[in-house]
């Protein structure tokens, strides 16, 4: 009987354990993502950012990006660089275009692990708003409408959080569906 008993336990605990370690992470466009993975190891293996890797690898920043951090990367989705006007992607991937699109995208990563609990909890002390400085060095305002957390950039263009908390071992991504834009 004690022994049926602590089986039983066991089994229980694996299982509680195992629905635990999934609904930490959600996918991201069909594929897994691992918590124990860095943020470009992860965003390798996301169907919907192939543009944002393609574009971390032509700005030079995958080195910082498997770094420590911790890092809070907002990651625009393929369909969210699809809205630039036409060419922009293209033309800011050239090396003579470096300098602009790493302060673009250095602008979608805020230093810190700052989860959407946070964020909410932050926008809800802030007055209906939060401020956040960019690694870039300027600021993205996040406000909520309803349930979604939606950040304002230095243009007044809005993005909103699709798909957040997606833990990494050096942060935290919060897939966004506009690319943001400094001034």
């Amino acid at each position: 009987m004690k022994k049926t008993f602590l089986v039983a336990l066991a089994a229980a605990v694996l299982a509680v354990t195992s629905f635990t370690a999934k609904a930490e992470n959600p996918t991201v466009g069909g594929a897994a993502m691992y918590a124990n993975k860095t943020i470009v190891a992860n965003a390798v293996n996301s169907p919907i950012h192939k543009t944002l890797v393609a574009a971390v690898k032509a700005g030079g920043l995958v080195d910082t990006l498997n770094g420590p951090g911790p890092f809070t990367v907002f990651a625009p989705t393929d369909d969210a660089f699809a809205k630039l006007p036409a060419g922009t992607v293209d033309t800011l991937v050239k090396p003579e275009n470096k300098d602009t699109l790493v302060k673009i995208l250095t602008y979608h990563v805020v230093a810190g692990k700052i989860t959407s609990k946070q964020l909410a909890k932050m926008i809800k002390k802030g007055g209906g708003k939060a401020t956040l400085k960019t690694v870039q060095g300027e600021d993205l305002t996040a406000s909520m409408s309803g349930s979604n957390i939606i950040l304002t950039d230095a243009k007044g263009g809005t993005s909103t959080i699709t798909t957040a908390d997606v833990m990494q071992s050096n942060g935290v991504i919060h897939v966004i569906d506009t690319v943001l834009m400094p001034s």
